[in-house]
């Protein structure tokens, strides 16, 4: 498994302010207004929504205990309930015609209602993930339940700006691993 040092020597230098970023909003005090645990837990569910294992792996290794198992767990399931949930709500959004939004969903989604960790914690990386996959709806839904619990906006901004960097990051390492199997078959 890679580090996180070892992950940014990989990427190039038209990718060096990617690189920079990563190392600030992993880092201890790269994301005001959250905890270390929040920001890990948000960067590993982005890592986790944008589909690189190689970033999740660098976030569950940086986390260490700072993130237990009930963390890694929501992290991931909040990746995986908002693919869902973006591209549904997004759909009756998008759509525009009101009566689709008063048609009830018929999608499973408890895991929103007891996520296993505290319901604010949950709902950042439901944010952040909503920013990734570009859902109004949802980033809304979101960002008004995380600000009700007390996060701020400089905690907002931070899970946004961490969704930015991861899911750059994720596109940088996906070019520069298509390009070393190019150079290698």
């Amino acid at each position: 498994m890679m580090n996180l040092e070892q992950v940014k020597a990989r990427f190039p230098e038209y990718a060096r302010d990617i690189k920079l970023n990563l190392s600030t909003v992993l880092g201890g005090t790269g994301a005001p207004g959250l905890t270390e645990a929040q920001a890990l837990g948000t960067a590993l569910a982005c890592a986790v929504a944008v589909r690189s294992n190689e970033l999740a792996a660098v976030v569950e290794g940086i986390a260490g205990d700072k993130l237990d198992r009930a963390r890694r767990d929501a992290a991931r399931a909040a990746a995986a309930v908002m693919a869902m949930n973006n591209v549904y709500y997004r759909f009756t959004h998008f759509v525009g015609d009101a009566e689709y939004g008063k048609l009830p969903a018929r999608l499973r989604m408890n895991v929103i209602g007891n996520p296993g960790i505290e319901k604010a914690e949950f709902e950042l990386y439901s944010l952040a993930v909503s920013a990734i996959n570009g859902c109004e709806f949802c980033i809304r839904a979101h960002e008004k339940v995380v600000r009700e619990a007390g996060i701020g906006r400089e905690g907002v901004q931070s899970a946004a700006r961490i969704a930015a960097v991861i899911t750059a990051a994720a596109g940088v390492l996906a070019t520069v691993s298509d390009a070393e199997a190019a150079v290698a078959a």
